[in-house]
């Protein structure tokens, strides 16, 4: 006999003279916050589209402009570069950190140390006045007149060798504790496996623990993507005809300033959306065999309400 203090779980199981009414839980507060952001999202529309001094058919005039998809092909080369460079340089980094050799590990995070202490713009302008520094450079056996190789560093670094090669070393350092984290943070015991079965370590590395770190590695790795593409702003000060400062070339001579920075800031928040996307898209993928509570989708949620409310209409019919 069912204990009736105990309340009845659900319609099937009462009485035929009793009928249980499902009453979905209320949120008022939820509604008063999304009616709040709505009405100030509504407000700051009107006000961008109403407003003339944003001069929108300039905007379009600008947007295709060769010239301005010649800069944003130099800012996503950059971006692609920058990355592939920083993360092959960063996961020797974070591997040499994780070294039993006490000489790759200070070195390691010597490196670390110094490219995370100074500002990106400080790297740059040096790199660009380092044939001050050295005119030329060689390669050979040190304190001896044996040499193997030498360049003159004017025919090396020009503008964009210059920014390839300083946003690579800032985003190695960075990508480098991203990826020791990731590592770090694999069960010790998936260690202990993959040495118990007699694998060598560039094996354990690259084929067990690496793809676990995965996990890990990827949403702070993508944001240190996502920060580099627009990062690539600060190459202005070379004078490299990027994204940016081939706007700022554009609006300098036509004293249209706030819509070539809207075409700026909208081809940027176009950089960002792609990476965002391909981001969810990856980490699905490396995500696969992980048993994990999903959210549901809104629009599942809302059959399921609809089919509970639908449920309980007809039972009390």
């Amino acid at each position: 006999m069912k204990n009736p203090d105990a309340g009845w779980r659900d319609n099937a199981d009462a009485p035929n003279d009793v009928v249980l009414k499902v009453v979905p839980a209320r949120y008022p507060w939820r509604i008063a916050g999304a009616a709040f952001a709505l009405f100030i999202i509504t407000g700051v529309v009107q006000s961008i589209a109403t407003n003339p001094r944003w001069e929108w058919g300039v905007f379009a005039q600008w947007f295709f402009d060769p010239a301005i998809l010649n800069g944003l092909g130099k800012t996503l080369l950059l971006t692609l570069l920058s990355t592939l460079f920083g993360s092959i340089l960063g996961t020797g980094l974070a591997l040499a950190r994780l070294a039993r050799s006490w000489l790759l590990n200070a070195l390691a995070w010597s490196y670390i140390w110094l490219f995370r202490s100074l500002p990106l713009l400080l790297v740059l302008i040096i790199l660009y006045n380092f044939a001050y520094l050295y005119d030329s450079l060689s390669l050979g056996v040190p304190f001896t007149s044996i040499t193997f190789f030498t360049h003159a560093t004017t025919d090396l670094l020009d503008q964009f060798s210059v920014a390839v090669l300083g946003l690579s070393l800032v985003q190695a350092a960075y990508t480098a504790e991203i990826i020791r984290g990731g590592i770090v943070g694999v069960d010790q015991g998936q260690h202990e496996a993959a040495a118990a079965l007699g694998l060598p370590p560039y094996r354990r590395t690259f084929h067990i623990i690496l793809p676990q770190a995965l996990r890990a590695i990827l949403p702070t790795g993508f944001n240190e993507v996502i920060s580099l593409a627009k990062g690539t702003s600060i190459v202005y000060v070379l004078s490299m005809p990027e994204l940016f400062y081939t706007v700022q070339v554009i609006y300098n001579r036509t004293q249209q300033v706030i819509p070539l920075l809207m075409v700026a800031s909208v081809w940027y928040l176009c950089i960002t959306t792609v990476l965002s996307v391909l981001q969810h898209f990856v980490e699905n993928y490396f995500a696969r065999g992980v048993v994990r509570q999903r959210r549901p989708a809104r629009l599942t949620l809302f059959r399921r309400s609809a089919t509970l409310k639908e449920s309980s209409d007809v039972r009390s019919a």
